[in-house]
């Protein structure tokens, strides 16, 4: 079973963080990314950029409508992702608990419905 562990803190710049915790936070990740690596159900991995730099695209008023920032106005945003492949919610659960970020934010687990590799839509079976 596919799953996306999308980890939600609150944004810090690096200089509010400091060079220490940004250079002990970055270890962290490295790590983590490797172990997911290692174990073999490590997808993807993504770190994103600031929410201050997000669009939100909608049309569900049938015009498109195209807003600077994020569509919540949150103290946490949405800061990266990793997409694994294990054999079910309990092993997901146990990575989204060893997430450097589970430490001060929270890391959501949603399973995939499809996902799309070599040209095709994949549905995964529930």
């Amino acid at each position: 079973m596919r799953y996306a562990l999308l980890l939600h803190y609150p944004e810090m710049t690096p200089e509010e963080l400091g060079p220490d915790a940004l250079a002990e936070g970055m270890r962290e990740f490295d790590e983590y990314a490797k172990a997911l690596d290692d174990a073999g159900v490590l997808i993807s991995a993504e770190v994103l950029q600031p929410s201050a730099v997000t669009t939100t695209v909608t049309a569900a008023d049938g015009s498109l409508r195209v807003q600077d920032g994020p569509f919540a106005d949150t103290k946490e945003q949405l800061g990266g992702s990793f997409v694994i492949e294990v054999p079910d919610l309990d092993a997901a659960i146990e990575w989204a608990g060893k997430a450097p970020s589970a430490g001060w934010g929270a890391v959501e687990v949603r399973p995939s419905a499809t996902h799309f590799r070599d040209g095709a839509w994949t549905t995964f079976a529930r």
